[in-house]
């Protein structure tokens, strides 16, 4: 089993950062997929920014050029780095990670973007 936690959601005004981290513990598939998802109210839950081990990264078109997402292996930690956030980014950030012994999620972060 995996286990996942987020961290660092919290109230920004626009044009502000935020950098969400997901710790992951247990036993970690060593050839896996990391990604963070956003569900805004209302809306269906999509994909932000994913990272296999592989070390390449991939971001919706929405947040490119404004998030950035990162491994800190030996902590098996992952970061998402938020810049220029604007009101749309408002949404419960959820980390995910796939790999050969199933899909996990973690419970979630309260990213609210408003003046």
């Amino acid at each position: 089993q995996v286990q996942l936690v987020e961290s660092g959601g919290g109230l920004v005004q626009p044009g502000g950062s935020l950098r969400l981290s997901c710790a992951a513990s247990g036993s970690i598939p060593s050839i896996n997929v990391i990604a963070w998802y956003r569900q805004a109210p209302g809306k269906q839950r999509e994909l932000v920014a994913r990272t296999p081990s592989s070390g390449s990264t991939n971001f919706a078109d929405s947040v490119k050029g404004r998030f950035t997402i990162s491994r800190a292996n030996a902590k098996n930690t992952v970061y998402l780095k938020m810049n220029s956030l604007k009101p749309e980014d408002t949404a419960v950030y959820y980390c995910n990670l796939k790999g050969a012994t199933g899909n996990y999620w973690g419970k979630g972060t309260q990213v609210t973007v408003s003046s």
